[in-house]
């Protein structure tokens, strides 16, 4: 297969004369006849490197067979025409996309097994062939489309499973951000289909091995499928997806990246993702439907985040955010998080309790759970602010939880580096400042003793000019 050959002849005359010949012999019910002629001719156009007519007899070729509804032939015809010696790629290229555009109609007239007999051949002609790399990827999805409906159809679970893995593994092997002869927007468009599918499968993995919520990685289950989306997610432009014809890929994609985050517990990632979402201009218009919802959603995630730089910044921002100030209930929420005073736990459940409960977010158990630690970390961080040593009983009393879960929930904290603190047991004292050395003291105290002279330096130079200033006034009052 070359087109670097240079033409030789140009059979433009010769094609234009059989051309209408071989029609009327295929529609008389010789078609093996005007296939004959048609090959012979398609040998010499194609030794002479003539592309145009070699394209208009190959096309002609499996036309006449697609006519006929011939299937076998089709196939045979295709294979043929793409093994043929010399065979120009710009050829193959124009009848495999001709035949590419029957794949609908064949399915609905002529039946699934006609259907995947063109499919399976289309796939073997076009496999490792760079030049059909973007033909091929299309054949593949309706491949794998398919094989998802068969899943939803099967009889068992396990044939179901089965089905949609083949489904998963036919796209996951297209690389499709490496075609070079695909729009960026229909890679987009595999990419997240890819990602769909791996979620779907990772999903039932997950229900068979019993996997909980919690996010921790286990040894087999859909571990495997949740990297390959966490990976495929890289592969996706998000600054292609800004722009305004790509708001659709937005929403999907930032949707699966979404199921991700969760799957992982990743709260932070999730309230970020929503909020990618309500930036989105068609969403952020609908302050009553989506819009409402997606801000919602990134109050809900952002609070329910750990505590760290990142997430005190997405806090305070969404804090100051006019829009926020329309959702009461979600506005003094973040409030509460963002003032440095104590929040007890039951004063929450009875102002937020109720309406926070019947969301979707926080129907999940786990969810409130870790709203309450939330709580809990906010109140240490609050109470390490404003206090050196605390006793170990006001410490509990103040968070309203048992001793034990008091120093499991603060040794959390010191593990972390979101605060500093040791625990003296048998004092029952929590001490919030660290020892400090003779050289910290000693810079405190050099910088302290340095305010100190800067302001008796500029009380001096104060008193100076009022002394002269009074003087002058004086002098001025003798002379007159």
């Amino acid at each position: 297969m070359s087109d670097n050959k240079k033409q030789e002849k140009d059979f433009t005359s010769e094609v234009d004369a059989l051309l209408p010949e071989a029609d009327k012999l295929a529609k008389s019910g010789k078609l093996q006849e005007a296939l004959d002629k048609l090959f012979v001719l398609e040998k010499q156009t194609r030794n002479a490197a003539d592309l145009a007519s070699t394209t208009r007899l190959a096309k002609t070729i499996v036309q006449h067979t697609y006519d006929a509804r011939d299937y076998a032939l089709l196939n045979s015809n295709v294979q043929t025409l793409s093994k043929k010696h010399g065979q120009l790629k710009a050829v193959i290229q124009s009848f495999v996309e001709q035949t590419i555009e029957w794949l609908p109609e064949i399915k609905s007239r002529d039946g699934t097994e006609k259907w995947l007999e063109l499919v399976e051949t289309l796939r073997s002609v076009t496999e490792g062939k760079i030049f059909l790399e973007t033909p091929r990827a299309r054949v593949t999805l309706l491949l794998s489309h398919h094989h998802e409906v068969l899943a939803k159809e099967a009889s068992t679970p396990q044939t179901a499973k089965e089905t949609l893995q083949t489904a998963s593994d036919l796209l996951s092997d297209l690389q499709v951000e490496t075609y070079s002869s695909m729009e960026r927007r229909e890679k987009t468009e595999f990419i997240l289909e890819q990602m769909r599918l791996l979620i779907v499968v990772a999903r039932i993995k997950d229900d068979e091995q019993g996997k909980g919520k919690d996010g921790k990685d286990t040894l087999g289950g859909g571990e495997a499928e949740w990297v390959k989306v966490r990976v495929g997610g890289r592969k996706v432009n998000e600054q292609f997806l800004t722009e305004k014809e790509n708001e659709d890929l937005k929403l999907k994609y930032y949707d699966l990246m979404i199921q991700h985050a969760l799957h992982h517990s990743a709260y932070l990632d999730v309230a970020k993702y929503y909020y990618k979402v309500w930036e989105t201009p068609s969403i952020k218009e609908d302050v009553n439907d989506k819009g409402k919802a997606a801000l919602e959603h990134i109050v809900y995630y952002v609070v329910l985040a750990p505590h760290n730089n990142e997430q005190s910044d997405m806090v305070h921002h969404l804090f100051v955010d006019p829009a926020l100030t329309k959702l009461e209930l979600h506005y003094n929420l973040v409030k509460c998080f963002v003032t440095k005073e104590l929040m007890r736990w039951p004063g929450i459940q009875s102002i937020y309790g109720g309406f926070l409960r019947k969301t979707q977010v926080f129907k999940a158990e786990k969810q409130w759970e870790d709203l309450h630690t939330r709580v809990i970390e906010h109140n240490i961080r609050v109470i390490a602010e404003y206090y050196s040593r605390i006793k170990l009983e006001r410490l509990r009393s103040l968070l309203d939880l048992s001793l034990k879960q008091t120093e499991e929930i603060l040794s959390r904290l010191v593990v972390s580096g979101t605060v500093w603190a040791r625990i003296d047991r048998p004092a029952g004292i929590v001490n919030f400042r660290s020892k400090r050395s003779a050289e910290e003291v000693m810079n405190d105290w050099s910088s302290d003793m340095q305010k100190l002279l800067g302001l008796v330096e500029k009380t001096w130079m104060g008193m100076n000019a009022a002394q002269a200033a009074q003087a002058r006034v004086k002098a001025a009052s003798a002379s007159s």
